[in-house]
């Protein structure tokens, strides 16, 4: 059994991801209650906090701005008090999808094609090609999200993107898988695919029961999982390390993964995909949850996830 420890787990907080993150910090405070850990529930609300002078590690269930931008994981770095996730300053540029894509592609990592919109009103962009997909640059949970087929859906898309913030990234739509690869202990899990019943994986088709279908493990010849895994490694690392994250991609026809994203925070229900690819590793929620505070307290373990490639 583990040292008994107190733990403040994070939940909530003020970003527009906060139901989400209720439901993952609600599933790790049980997780960790399990265990026989001292847990204190803290909400960061209007993205203030006070902590206990007592608290041995935070574990941070929060999501979306906040929570997964650096601003927390500096304030914690602050007062000296570890915490589950990424460093701070891998958060910030992880959370942000054109730093994450510039510094990927500077690595060598496949994106898709884009330009950045800044302008409401913005004409399609020259040089890229229909259908196109649109991202504000700091959302989580598919917030935000929009498809463009034709050009007639170019302006409420743009709209409805614009409405969470601008600018907005805009990417040349990939033909292939979508595929989710979480990484523990700066090792990559079995691979997550993800199968919408109807249209594409927006906000609604990732939170309604019965929407999407998941596959885990991720059906592909080895040496194509190999090269999936060691991407999202590789992509992690690119941004400065640390012990847990999510990455996403398209993975062609050709067997070539596309960067999508790298989440830093990812759901942590029990039925959300880190957990999943970890149940499928061996590591049932409970352990999951452990493992995380044990990687979050050996900084010797975090170093040995930060090395170049």
């Amino acid at each position: 059994m583990a040292d008994i420890l107190n733990i403040c787990v994070m939940l909530g907080g003020p970003s527009s991801e906060r139901d989400v993150s209720l439901k993952s910090g609600a599933a790790v405070v049980e997780a960790l209650r399990h265990l026989g850990h001292q847990v204190i529930e803290l909400d960061p609300v209007d993205g203030k906090f006070q902590l206990s002078s007592n608290v041995d590690v935070v574990f941070l269930a929060l999501h979306g701005s906040f929570g997964e931008d650096g601003t927390v994981q500096k304030e914690l770095d602050e007062l000296g008090v570890p915490y589950t996730g990424c460093s701070a300053e891998v958060s910030r540029l992880a959370f942000n999808k054109i730093f994450t894509k510039r510094i990927c592609e500077k690595h060598g990592l496949v994106t898709a094609k884009d330009q950045v919109i800044k302008d409401a009103d913005a004409a399609i962009p020259i040089g890229l090609s229909l259908p196109l997909v649109l991202k504000p640059i700091m959302q989580g949970s598919s917030i935000g999200l929009e498809f463009v087929e034709t050009a007639s859906d170019w302006s409420n898309a743009l709209f409805n993107a614009m409405k969470f913030g601008g600018p907005v990234l805009v990417e040349e739509k990939i033909v292939g898988r979508e595929i989710t690869v979480g990484i523990l202990g700066g090792e990559s899990l079995p691979l997550v695919e993800i199968i919408p019943k109807e249209g594409d994986y927006d906000y609604t088709n990732k939170y309604t029961a019965g929407a999407t279908d998941y596959i885990c493990p991720a059906q592909f010849k080895e040496s194509v999982t190999r090269r999936i895994k060691s991407v999202a490694e590789q992509s992690l690392i690119a941004l400065g390390g640390g012990n847990c994250a999510r990455v996403d991609f398209i993975v062609r026809e050709d067997g070539e993964p596309v960067l999508l994203e790298v989440n830093t925070l990812p759901g942590m229900t029990a039925t959300s995909l880190l957990p999943r690819a970890a149940q499928e590793a061996g590591i049932n929620f409970i352990e999951l949850c452990q493992r995380l505070v044990d990687l979050a307290l050996d900084p010797v373990k975090q170093l040995a996830q930060t090395k170049p490639i």
